[in-house]
């Protein structure tokens, strides 16, 4: 028996050779070439709108900015969308955008914040339904105050590598921030815009991305001085949030989220939002983290003291709280809060609520306030380039998820993993830019980005507090799918903008 199944074995392993060889060649047949010229795809249309209460003529551009190695052959494009208020004003700001992931494009910011047009989705916490979505004049956007340069880094939107060039060459945090610097300097030449007070803002991942590329641009004999940082939704200090086993810290990070769910879906009680998330932060970095670290060396009288809040803060029971050993993680949370009425719910955005496939699980299917909004924001960026500013290109739109395997050591290839935490380097770059300020816009239902994490990582030693100021949204991740935090969000931007 052994000797026919090594006879079969060898039987399909020889059948497959001469197959692996055939497609070898067909591969290297098949293969990209270098290419030496590129003609960057372009759409432009003159538009007008009402912003912040004035009436803008604007023209906005939809182009490749194409990015070149030492020789001058093209690599990548990399394409923004441009909203510049007519007549050009070199002395007018301009703000540079992107979202996150890694691997999302920048309509979330574009369609549903900071653009001229916005896409209308439930600002309750609702599914968005199926098509046609309203795509309205977005009277929130900035464009009143500031230029808008939106970024899609490559494999996102329409972005691409060109011939030859590996994709992976661009998929990592080095890599990428490296990139969009260079995206930047160049807008800034074909524009003539150098003298122009800037601004550079992110969303989620977007904010690791923001403070990597303050870096590239600040801490350069090329430098480009930066007015202000916009941070939605902050991720810089990774261990704060990354959960892995054997490290308490990421448990405290998300107390004040399970106690702003808690109260919202009725798991909690207090008289105000803002005064049971105060208490719920305080019990986080004080009694909560004390117990953590006091590990099976904590008193039973000291733990069932931590217990009786902990249930208080996360609407969870304290027999639950015990088997978990105080430590819940954002999945099980997001499945074990509302079980009883047979609810998950979301991640960035915990006000949505869905229905898994059954009710015993440890984490949820998916996440409802994602999939809650991603139908119409898709829709709408892919008929606002396409249609209304006549974009053509074959090319799929890539909202999220397009990129591969990321490269996640800070300064690139040869270098080593380390401690994952990107707020030092927007502290130096504070540090040698006295003008550079910083705002944090955090949403108190957001689990993918919790607040505290910002707020302790931007507190470190080397980050000058005084040029720092958060605002916080009763909405979630993205929290201008809320109405009334879009709208307090636009006159928070608007604001820290002005105050240059």
């Amino acid at each position: 028996m052994k000797f026919q199944m090594k006879l079969l074995c060898a039987a399909a392993l020889l059948g497959l050779l001469p197959q692996t060889a055939f497609a070898t060649d067909e591969a290297a047949k098949s293969a990209p070439a270098p290419v030496t010229e590129y003609t960057a795809n372009k759409a432009e249309k003159r538009l007008s709108g009402t912003f912040g209460g004035q009436r803008v003529n604007y023209t906005a551009t939809v182009a490749e900015q194409v990015l070149k190695d030492d020789k001058g052959n093209p690599k990548a494009a990399i394409v923004t969308t441009t909203y510049i208020a007519e007549p050009n004003d070199p002395s007018r700001p301009v703000t540079f955008l992107f979202n996150g992931g890694p691997g999302s494009a920048s309509l979330w910011l574009q369609l549903g914040a900071f653009g001229p047009k916005r896409v209308a989705i439930p600002s309750d916490a609702k599914d968005d339904g199926a098509p046609p979505y309203p795509i309205l004049d977005n009277p929130d956007s900035l464009l009143d105050v500031t230029d808008l340069v939106f970024i899609d880094p490559v494999g996102t939107g329409f972005s691409h590598v060109i011939g030859d060039t590996k994709p992976s060459d661009y998929y990592g945090m080095d890599q990428d921030a490296t990139s969009v610097a260079q995206v930047i300097r160049q807008w800034l030449s074909e524009h003539d815009r150098w003298n122009s007070p800037k601004f550079l803002g992110g969303e989620s991942y977007g904010t690791t991305r923001s403070a990597l590329v303050a870096g590239k641009l600040e801490n350069d004999y090329n430098d480009v001085a930066l007015n202000g940082v916009i941070l939605i939704s902050a991720i810089l200090d990774f261990a704060a949030v990354w959960g892995d086993e054997g490290s308490d810290v990421s448990y405290v990070s998300y107390v004040p989220n399970m106690a702003a769910a808690a109260l919202y879906h009725g798991k909690a009680s207090a008289p105000s939002l803002e005064q049971f998330v105060a208490e719920a932060r305080a019990f986080a970095i004080g009694p909560y983290a004390t117990a953590l670290l006091k590990g099976q060396a904590l008193p039973e009288t000291e733990k069932a003291a931590v217990r009786r809040d902990l249930a208080r803060f996360s609407g969870l029971s304290e027999a639950y709280l015990d088997r978990a050993n105080l430590r819940v993680s954002p999945d099980r949370y997001y499945k074990e809060l509302l079980r009883d009425r047979g609810l998950t719910i979301g991640r960035l955005d915990a006000r949505y609520t869905g229905v898994d496939i059954d009710n015993a699980g440890e984490s949820p299917d998916n996440d409802p306030s994602f999939y809650g909004i991603d139908g119409g924001y898709t829709a709408a960026a892919n008929d606002w380039f396409r249609r209304t500013l006549g974009y053509k290109t074959e090319r799929d739109y890539s909202p999220i998820g397009g990129v591969g395997a990321w490269d996640w050591r800070p300064a690139g290839e040869g270098s080593v993993a380390t401690y994952l935490n990107v707020a030092p380097t927007l502290g130096r770059a504070m540090r040698e830019n006295s003008d550079l300020r910083v705002f944090v816009g955090q949403g108190y239902y957001d689990f993918a980005t919790p607040f505290l994490a910002a707020e302790q990582s931007l507190n470190r030693p080397g980050i000058p507090q005084d040029r720092i100021a958060f605002e916080y949204y009763g909405s979630g991740h993205m929290m201008y799918v809320r109405d009334e935090d879009r709208q307090k969000l636009s006159r928070d931007v608007r604001a820290f903008i002005r105050a240059r």
